[in-house]
């Protein structure tokens, strides 16, 4: 990974984004969930102690929701369909470990974006946020979908390379070190660690 420029932490938000039980269950069992938890649970404590936003990221629907997807959607006609993750179960809710704190931003999304279902860029303009630092579940789904929606709306964006996964690692590893390098800084937690302190 290239040498990342530093960046400003009150005008930076960390993006966490689909982190809950429905979605981490679809990361291989033999992958180690808890130390990619560990990790972001260190990121989001670090962007809170150098004066970052934190901003959670969930999918979730209601009926409403469920009866507005047309069968025309490939992805989530069948989501709807089967009637799963109400915005209400448990399995759906941001993973405990990763508990949201006063001040957070928390956004309920219905489709894979991270902004083009919620209010989140409008959110994120209002407290002065330009840089966003990303990680979720999934890479090819969540956070392909936010990070070029991101690009598009002039975001400097970096992506935490140990706190993104995917079911499929060789869609991961491609996205990761083929596509994303084009719209975004690759990084990893440490390299996080340093750069706030030296923003």
């Amino acid at each position: 990974m290239s040498t990342a420029p530093a960046f400003d932490p009150a005008h930076t938000a960390l993006l966490v984004m689909d982190y809950q039980p429905a979605i981490l269950a679809s990361l291989p069992a033999d992958g180690d969930r808890e130390a990619l938890l560990g990790r972001v649970e260190k990121a989001i404590a670090d962007v809170r102690a150098n004066g970052g936003t934190i901003a959670y990221i969930c999918v979730g629907f209601t009926d409403a929701d469920w009866d507005a997807i047309p069968d025309t959607n490939k992805s989530f006609a069948p989501v709807a369909r089967h009637r799963v993750m109400h915005h209400q179960d448990p399995a759906a809710a941001i993973h405990e470990r990763l508990a949201p704190q006063a001040g957070d931003i928390i956004v309920r999304k219905v489709r894979y974006g991270g902004m083009s279902t919620t209010d989140l860029d409008q959110r994120l303009r209002e407290r002065g946020i330009t840089t966003l630092v990303i990680s979720g579940i999934t890479t090819s789904g969540v956070v392909l979908s936010t990070l070029v929606d991101a690009a598009d709306r002039d975001y400097r964006l970096y992506v935490l390379s140990d706190g993104v996964a995917d079911p499929d690692s060789e869609v991961h590893n491609v996205l990761l070190h083929r596509v994303f390098p084009s719209r975004a800084h690759i990084i990893d937690t440490a390299g996080l660690h340093t750069l706030l302190r030296t923003g």
